[in-house]
């Protein structure tokens, strides 16, 4: 689906029209048989206008075999049409639906691909826009204007040839106003591609809004900000409420605009046609018949003309979406990492985000041996978690090496990579689904024994098995139902499953009361032994027993030893535990 989106052509609408091909061409057989409807469609709306003006002319004749068999020619005709126009438009919404289907599934694998720099740039809201709001209107879009393209267009074309049939110089007459719809057509296509642009945009932010009102309900609420969120909602819905019905007006402007053309031709019919009557050049039933072929096919000229309008929407919509697509995957090696001893060296390592000016990380050279615990402190800011986020490959364009057992992390595949990284944040997220589940996702296909132990370990089965429905208890978006202990815990229930041969522990008790973080202590105890570890810490009591005790200021080591080492030689390293403890170890 990616490939799809790789046109990178100069010629925008060229590129457009290629993406859209390539999404229609894998339905390729289904949409040959909705055009294959589309053309019986035309034709049988060519039929009605034929056989009209035979009607009159036979009425006339007093025909009387020919009237016997017109009532059941012309129900055949209306059943036919219904019929064909029911397995065409089933046919391009199937279609639809299926583009959407894939689109979506794409999208989300493809975002999930990118790396966290996106994310960092990217609100969630604004992605959820896209692969929701964005594709929802291709989904609406892209069956309605390949429908009304190919029924509309074949109809016109049948209508026209009927109508040249019964008066070619009256019908070049009447198609004298084609060109008056093609000009009209183009200059409101050209602003409706831009209202409609403008349209996604405002859709993102009502849907950014949204987001977060949901996800930080509990700030909101605590700091009484409930006026001001409405606020800020009512204006992006009041924002996107215009540009829609500038979008509303387009549409609408434009069938007015034809509506008055084609009054227009049709003026000049009447005018030209019962002159040719009154000469007797025509029959009643020819004019009739040229009536109704060249006023059924300014219908879907005009419609038509509304194609072009939908057609630009759906390119808006599809920009927004090969934006996304066209963003490269976090780059990953080749190696599978299928074992790890655990030794972990950092080589020059310096870093600067892409926005920043000022490195994160300068010269950073440091080994983990296998097996050691290592604590890093530092004020906020000095760049502890961009530490750990680049051993997990969240981040490249880094300079120097980092190196696991030897080799450069960039050569291996990331996915194993982070198979062998387990990590407790104290940024939780848990997911809106059973603690079961959650504690699974650190290592899918576990037996519930498995489960167990985990919780055990962490200190959680207790508080678990006392929840309404036990491990299939079902905790809330964000675990919302817990506490912050109870969440913690889990979250570490689901590094104890997966086993890690190195763990990553960023200020996992920074947010616990006494209790909950002696049992995180006491459950780590018992699982840190035997593998690498590296423990960012905001709370100093939680690292006295490290191997190792990294100081960080302003992405450089200025200080590194066991606890009391560093305490007891001064600087950056006893003035943070000071602040936490007094003077006295």
């Amino acid at each position: 689906m990616k490939d799809i989106f790789r046109d990178r052509s100069d010629i925008e609408w060229k590129n457009d029209v290629v993406i859209l091909w390539r999404l229609v061409n894998a339905h390729l057989g289904r949409l040959v048989l909705a055009i294959m409807f589309s053309l019986m469609l035309s034709s049988v709306n060519g039929g009605i206008a034929w056989i009209a003006g035979d009607a009159l002319d036979n009425i006339a004749k007093q025909d009387k075999l020919f009237l016997k068999f017109l009532p059941l020619v012309a129900f055949g005709l209306f059943v036919f049409r219904g019929l064909f126009s029911f397995a065409n438009n089933f046919l391009m919404n199937s279609i639809g639906a299926k583009i959407v289907r894939s689109l979506r599934s794409a999208f989300h694998e493809h975002i999930m691909n990118l790396p966290l720099s996106f994310h960092s740039n990217e609100s969630s809201g604004s992605a959820i826009s896209r692969m929701m709001n964005d594709v929802a209107l291709l989904e609406r879009q892209i069956p309605d204007t390949a429908k009304n393209f190919f029924v509309q267009s074949t109809t016109a074309i049948a209508l026209a040839l009927v109508a040249l049939y019964r008066k070619w110089d009256l019908a070049l007459l009447a198609f004298a106003v084609i060109p008056f719809v093609i000009y009209a057509s183009d200059k409101f296509a050209k602003r409706m591609k831009v209202t409609a642009a403008r349209t996604r945009t405002l859709i993102a932010n009502v849907t950014k809004i949204a987001n977060e009102t949901l996800g930080g309900i509990r700030i909101i609420k605590s700091f009484t900000m409930e006026k001001d969120m409405t606020k800020r909602n009512d204006e992006a819905v009041s924002a996107h409420y215009r540009n829609f019905m500038r979008e509303i007006r387009i549409n609408e402007f434009t069938s007015t605009v034809m509506e008055i053309i084609a009054g227009a031709g049709v003026a000049v019919i009447f005018w030209y046609g019962f002159y040719l009557l009154f000469l007797e050049k025509m029959t009643h039933g020819q004019l009739v018949s040229f009536f109704i072929a060249v006023t059924l096919m300014f219908e879907p000229l005009k419609r038509l003309s509304r194609t072009n309008n939908s057609l630009q929407m759906i390119r808006s919509a599809l920009h927004r979406i090969k934006e996304v697509f066209q963003l490269e995957h976090e780059k990953s090696g080749d190696q599978k990492l299928t074992s790890v001893k655990g030794d972990i060296e950092y080589k020059d390592v310096s870093f600067r985000y892409p926005a920043s000016p000022k490195p994160v990380l300068s010269d950073i050279s440091i080994g983990i041996k296998a097996g050691e615990t290592l604590a890093i402190v530092g004020y906020s800011g000095a760049g502890k978690s961009t530490f750990v986020d680049l051993l997990l490959g969240f981040w490249d364009g880094y300079e120097g090496t980092i190196s696991i057992d030897g080799t450069d992390i960039r050569h291996y595949d990331l996915r194993s990579l982070r198979s062998h990284i387990g990590m407790v944040s104290q940024d939780i997220f848990l997911f809106d689904d059973s603690i079961r589940n959650n504690i699974l996702f650190g290592k899918e296909g576990s037996s519930d024994e498995e489960i167990i132990a985990a919780a055990k370990a962490a200190y959680a089965h207790e508080f678990i098995m006392d929840s309404p429905d036990g491990y299939d208890t079902f905790i809330g978006e964000r675990g919302i139902k817990l506490s912050g202990g109870q969440k913690q815990r889990i979250s570490l229930a689901r590094a104890i499953i997966k086993n890690p041969e190195i763990l990553i522990l960023d200020e996992a008790t920074s947010s616990l009361d006494t209790d909950s973080e002696t049992k995180i202590q006491k459950a780590l105890e018992g699982f840190l032994p035997g593998r690498t570890t590296i423990i960012i810490a905001h709370r100093l009591s939680t690292i006295k027993k490290a191997d190792r005790i990294v100081v960080l200021d302003k992405g450089k080591i200025i200080q590194q030893g066991q606890h009391d080492v560093l305490f007891n030689s001064g600087g950056l390293y006893k003035d943070l535990y000071d602040m936490q403890f007094g003077l006295s170890k």
